[in-house]
């Protein structure tokens, strides 16, 4: 099982290194045949995992004397994030195939092997970040995540997006020192960098590694301060923004902390309160941010950002003893990458059908292009919780455990009060762009639009689907 771990990880990367050498017209099959393999990998180890009873196991890879530098942990945590990193990997890469054509209407463009090669090593960083048991392996993972988020925001290569890609760059990097300051915290006091060892801090000195932790998570996450970089990394290909900016990279930070939690054992309850009230800040933000937006896209990263600061709650309300706000942030992370991952790719099949994502130029889907139509209904439902789709299913346990420590814990109530409502709006807001853009006669963008590509539809109706079955399968796992 160790053995297929690292095989998840070093797959994409060895695929990267040939696909770069690849010629032009080959790179997106060898990219495509790569990414199967690890997803295929990925699935046989959450197979053989569950068989073998779902017992959790450490590896140590790389020691430094009594240091452990590098390893492998196999948990429930980390194989059910680890499949939806890789199996989405795979996804975006079979729609990409088909999206970076010059039949795209909106950006007419033959991809190029860099691309894919990008598109790979951030796959097995994110891989290996997520199946890493040490601080100092989760650092490398970060780091190279940053450098392949650099090259992919800023891949078409326009004044824009170049300083998109550094603005991403630049922050998240200045974040990392959070992650580098609890790395050495954790080794000065235990001798080792394995997460294991947060169990054995002392009150004062996890507070300290937990708020380094925090100040990396937040940097990843796009959550205030650090927020400024993920808006404007629109300027990606639209199934970069699917992936780094929905299903990946923005869940660095959530796992960083949840990871934190899982192995730390009991948190100071100080870690909660600024966990609980910096994510409602955030996701208050976040709202206010996305409802003057048009472009569809830019309206789907202010709306993850609230998103991921709704985990953030989840896993600081975690804090105060509740194992199902644990549970429910982390489905949130499985189900969340799954629904805005099909938000994000049918923003792309817009723009590669009709031209355009501008909200206000789209409308008669259902009737002009049914799949489209349907996605994007699945999408909104799904990521503002409506029975029986999957964000319903990790929100209501998140909304649950909340409720239930404002009874030892009133303060609390104002502030899982203020997210509900949050929740609820943004179920109106996307119930209003549903009204605009789906039923009635088709506008001159969509009555014109050309064919959607069948590797686009093959991975529109297969997160469809992910967006009904993600849920029983992050609740089966769980428990």
């Amino acid at each position: 099982m160790e053995n297929l771990a690292l095989t998840i990880i070093l797959l994409p990367f060895l695929g990267a290194i040939i696909t770069a050498l690849s010629p032009q017209r080959f790179a997106k099959w060898v990219a495509t045949a790569f990414s199967a393999l690890a997803a295929t990998a990925v699935v046989a180890l959450a197979i053989g995992f569950d068989q073998a009873g779902k017992l959790a196991r450490e590896v140590d890879l790389l020691s430094f004397g009594q240091a452990s530098l590098m390893g492998l942990t196999i948990d429930r945590l980390s194989v059910l994030v680890c499949v939806a990193v890789v199996v989405l990997g795979f996804l975006v890469v079979a729609y990409s195939t088909a999206y970076l054509t010059d039949g795209n209407r909106e950006h007419p463009h033959d991809g190029r092997p860099r691309y894919y090669a990008f598109l790979l090593l951030f796959i097995g960083a994110m891989a290996g970040l997520v199946l890493s048991s040490t601080l100092v392996g989760q650092l490398v993972f970060f780091e190279i995540t940053g450098a392949c988020s650099w090259g992919l925001i800023g891949y078409y290569e326009k004044p824009k997006a170049l300083k998109s890609a550094i603005k991403a760059l630049i922050i998240t990097h200045i974040a990392a020192i959070g992650l580098y300051f609890a790395a050495a915290w954790l080794f000065v006091d235990t001798g080792s960098f394995a997460l294991t060892g947060l169990a054995q801090l002392n009150d004062g000195a996890k507070i300290a590694v937990f708020l380094g932790i925090l100040v990396a998570a937040w940097g990843k996450s796009a959550q205030l301060p650090l927020h400024a970089w993920l808006p404007d990394a629109m300027e990606a290909p639209t199934p970069v923004s699917a992936y780094l900016h929905a299903a990946s990279m923005v869940k660095v930070g959530v796992y960083l902390f949840a990871r934190a939690l899982y192995s730390a054992g009991a948190v100071p309850e100080v870690i909660g309160w600024v966990g609980v009230t910096m994510a409602v800040v955030t996701m208050v933000y976040g709202f206010a941010m996305y409802l003057p937006q048009r472009d569809m896209k830019r309206l789907l990263a202010y709306s993850t950002i609230s998103q991921l600061s709704l985990i953030f709650m989840a896993l600081s309300l975690s804090v105060f003893g509740s194992e199902l706000a644990f549970k429910g942030a982390v489905a949130h992370i499985f189900n969340h990458a799954f629904a805005k991952s099909l938000f994000f790719l049918v923003a792309g099949a817009l723009s590669y059908s009709c031209g355009t994502r501008m909200l206000p130029s789209l409308r008669g889907l259902l009737k002009h292009m049914p799949l489209l139509g349907i996605s994007f209904c699945v999408a909104a439902l799904s990521i503002t919780g409506v029975p029986p789709f999957n964000g319903f299913f990790s929100k209501f346990p998140i909304f649950t455990a909340g409720f239930q420590l404002s009874a030892a814990h009133l303060l609390l109530l104002p502030l899982v009060v203020i997210a509900l409502i949050e929740s609820v709006a943004s179920f109106a807001w996307f119930l209003r762009w549903f009204g605009d853009t789906t039923p009635g006669e088709a506008s001159e963008a969509v009555a014109t639009a050309q064919p959607v590509p069948l590797a686009i539809r093959f991975v529109l109706v297969t997160l469809i689907v992910m967006c009904v079955a993600s849920s029983f399968i992050a609740a089966s796992w769980l428990g």
